[in-house]
């Protein structure tokens, strides 16, 4: 039987947590879905683990050397057979019942290409934190235009989309190291505002010292270079830019008074978005969010 949901999930050296990851996927309900796991030459016990469950619960397991994220997840995206597709990571737990309430919401709307959700902070103690109101916000729906000049935030882990769609316009885009934000924007370019619920959790989002977001200089030189090398032409890109800078130096802000100084002649400008976030200066760190 075809399954109605591909959850595609790349695995990177997390073997303290890729059990309770890879479990919380197969004991989803309420909907036909399959798991496809590739594991990214992986250089702890994490390939051990995953093959010792794939046997057990019956899942499509690769072990294969090392790619990278996004030339792992559009392999995994090659073989998913689903009407429908959702990314997993594998140091994140996936709520009961995700699956079905995306799937169904898919149903129920046939004009969207993707459909997100809400994602909840997991800490390494077991406790839950609250709905981000950044990802909040995003409800009901974002436009290319929201999510371009970065009024707007989708989270990686609270995606689903409809396979052959995301496959049209060629699914992940190898060029840049992180594979959410390119993405996104082409489905919104190509498809048009897409629908974000306030009504379902899709992720307990796991926080720790390795998560990505830690890394602003990356993140946000990535994000530059994403707008220019393909949106340069969009009479929003100079517009783009400048908010974009001026999200780098909120974020940057909210961590380290002395980064963020340092970071100014980077990222100033006329816009007002930037003027606004200057007092973050001032503001002490446990009074901010980004």
């Amino acid at each position: 039987m075809t399954p109605k949901v591909s959850v595609i999930l790349p695995s990177y050296n997390h073997e303290q947590y890729v059990e309770a990851a890879v479990r919380s996927v197969m004991e989803q309900s309420g909907v036909d879905f399959e798991l496809i796991v590739i594991d990214d030459g992986s250089k702890d016990r994490s390939p051990e683990i995953l093959k010792r469950l794939s046997e057990e619960l019956g899942f499509t397991y690769i072990h294969r050397p090392n790619k990278g994220v996004v030339a792992t997840l559009n392999e995994a995206l090659k073989l998913a057979q689903g009407e429908y597709v959702c990314s997993f990571s594998s140091d994140d737990i996936m709520p009961p019942d995700r699956l079905k309430k995306q799937s169904d919401f898919l149903d129920a709307h046939p004009d969207a290409v993707a459909c997100f959700g809400q994602i909840v902070p997991l800490y390494d103690d077991g406790s839950l934190g609250e709905m981000d109101v950044r990802y909040l916000r995003s409800a009901p729906q974002v436009t290319f235009e929201e999510s371009f000049l970065g009024k707007k935030a989708l989270h990686g882990c609270g995606e689903m989309f409809v396979r052959v769609k995301i496959l049209a316009i060629g699914g992940y885009d190898s060029r840049y190291y992180f594979e959410d934000y390119p993405l996104y924007l082409s489905i919104l370019y190509h498809y048009g505002p897409q629908p974000v619920s306030k009504d379902f959790v899709c992720c307990y989002y796991r926080e720790h010292g390795d998560n990505l977001h830690l890394d602003h200089e990356r993140i946000f030189r990535e994000i530059i270079r994403i707008l220019s090398e393909n949106y340069s032409a969009h009479p929003l890109y100079k517009k783009a830019v400048s908010a974009w800078k001026a999200n780098w130096f909120s974020a940057v802000a909210a961590q380290s008074k002395l980064e963020a100084l340092r970071l100014i002649p980077k990222v100033i400008s006329l816009s007002p978005r930037f003027w606004t976030r200057l007092p973050k200066l001032f503001i002490p760190r446990k009074l901010l969010k980004f």
